[in-house]
């Protein structure tokens, strides 16, 4: 917690246009400064955070103001803002991370690469290796190749020692493209940690669109689960399967109707939810359930899952018996099942398999099934 993160926001963005700061402006739903302030207030060695704007933009950053955030005034230029954000840092930091505003996607574990490379430098920054071919041009036309060894594209956040920052900040003449060319014009060792390829600056109307495809792969969540039920035959003339009633010689025992190829469904959703199984729902020793249709119990779990922001993108049931055959009956069990969940028919499989003659079902003394589901927050 020794450690003050500055944000750098002062800038007007007029290579983005919109008529607002791009700081300001709504990025998935919450506004750029306020994805940044997030992520650094959610870190644990963050104790301080700091945030310079414009003098003129107070009103816009009271929008997102967060508990404990320091804002102050930035300067005419880059540099002023630094000195700004660095004069309002307080004991106990000893280190401090200076980040740019326009990147809302700082990660985690960037930060602490940086903070980690901090503990045997005085300077360390993101970098990613250029790979691309480079080239020297002009007015439309390659005038000669340039070599790309040893070259890095730099990000935020940059990190130093807080009392060699300063001070290379006061002696520096100012009009520095980044905190770590007035380190080194101090002197000071910057060492290059592992940058990221989501860490992207807002720059142009496009990088909008590209951090927002970066949000929703961040903040997806998919998830499988599975699920086992067996039922031995017993009295009765059909049997019912993933909805769908086949007359047979036998019927399927169970304290509800038995289906297997549902239960399995069933409990497959619910573990993707992390909630238990059937009988933890719908317990047996309950004679409400007695003899119940176990489309009950499939609509539950898919409400379940709808209920918590998961979609069920795909069902798998795997049916396992000698008899009946379920190939004449799986397009109507796939529509069945989709109805309960009140997902697409195509979103669903219904399949069928023997024991090859072994063990319980190979014998025809009853039928087992599994199922796996995966269901999708976004």
């Amino acid at each position: 917690m020794n450690t003050a993160a500055i944000i750098v926001a002062a800038g007007r963005g007029s290579r983005m246009g919109g008529g607002i700061p791009k700081q300001y402006r709504a990025l998935d739903g919450q506004l750029v400064l306020a994805h940044c302030i997030a992520r650094f207030a959610a870190h644990p060695r963050i104790g301080q955070i700091i945030v310079v704007t414009h003098p003129d933009d107070a009103a816009l950053f009271d929008i997102i103001a967060a508990a404990g955030v320091i804002r102050v005034d930035g300067g005419a230029n880059r540099d002023d803002s630094v000195r700004a954000g660095l004069a309002a840092v307080r004991p106990p930091a000893r280190t401090v991370l200076i980040h740019d505003g326009a990147r809302p996607l700082v990660s985690a574990g960037l930060i602490d690469r940086v903070l980690d490379a901090l503990a045997d430098h005085p300077g360390a920054a993101p970098a990613l290796p250029v790979t691309d071919a480079l080239w020297r041009g002009a007015a439309g036309r390659v005038l000669a190749s340039h070599p790309r060894d040893g070259l890095f594209r730099a990000q935020t956040p940059q990190g130093f020692d807080l009392a060699a920052i300063r001070a290379a900040h006061a002696a520096h003449p100012g009009g520095a493209a980044d905190d770590v060319a007035v380190a080194l014009a101090a002197g000071l060792d910057v060492a290059i940690v592992q940058g990221d390829e989501d860490n992207l600056k807002l720059t142009h109307p496009g990088d909008f669109a590209r951090a927002e495809r970066i949000l929703r792969g961040m903040q997806m969540d998919i998830r499988t689960g599975n699920g086992f039920d067996v039922h031995k035959f017993g009295p009765g003339d059909a049997v019912t399967l993933c909805g769908v009633t086949i007359a047979h010689s036998h019927g399927l025992v169970g304290h509800s109707d038995a289906d297997v190829g549902m239960h399995a469904l069933t409990d497959a959703i619910y573990g993707g939810l992390a909630e238990g199984d059937i009988g933890q729902h719908f317990p047996p020793s309950d004679p409400q359930w007695k003899g119940a249709d176990s489309a009950v119990f499939l609509r539950h779990a898919a409400e379940r899952a709808r209920s918590r922001g998961f979609a069920i993108t795909h069902c798998d049931v795997t049916l396992i018996c000698e008899h009946p055959k379920i190939g004449p009956h799986s397009g109507a069990m796939r529509a069945a099942l989709a109805a309960i969940m009140g997902i697409d028919p195509d979103r669903v499989s219904v399949k069928a398999t023997t024991s090859e003659k072994l063990g319980f079902t190979g014998r025809g003394e009853g039928i087992a099934s599994i199922a796996t589901a995966t269901i999708l927050k976004s």
